[in-house]
């Protein structure tokens, strides 16, 4: 088995998948407005931005515990902050040696960058 996807799902789809494509800089490999799906090249499996529905509409506004790794985490940041990403956490050393920073979609759904 592998991973193919990791979903987080949105209220807003049309808003979320700019968010993704335009100031995260995730590729978009696949995106259905019928559907409410779309696929953003991640550099392995896809982050999947799925419409919420009833049943997953307390799935938005989370923290995803997804982890996307970056080569230069400050670099990023700095890119990321000029293109009005809002960070809930900036770069932070971690005991362990690494960095992290936590970036907010505009649905609320929170995901880790990394360097290690």
């Amino acid at each position: 088995m592998q991973i193919y996807a990791v979903r987080i799902f949105v209220s807003d789809w049309d808003r979320a998948c700019a968010f993704y494509e335009n100031q995260l800089g995730l590729p978009l490999r696949f995106a259905s407005t019928d559907l409410g799906w779309a696929e953003f090249n991640a550099g392995g499996p896809s982050i999947a931005i799925e419409r919420a529905d009833d049943e997953s509409a307390d799935l938005v506004g989370r923290f995803v515990g997804v982890s996307l790794l970056v080569d230069d985490l400050d670099a990023t940041y700095h890119v990321l902050t000029d293109r009005g990403v809002v960070f809930t956490q900036p770069p932070t050393e971690q005991a362990w040696g690494g960095h992290i920073a936590h970036v907010r979609d505009p649905d609320g759904n929170v995901l880790t960058l990394l360097q290690y």
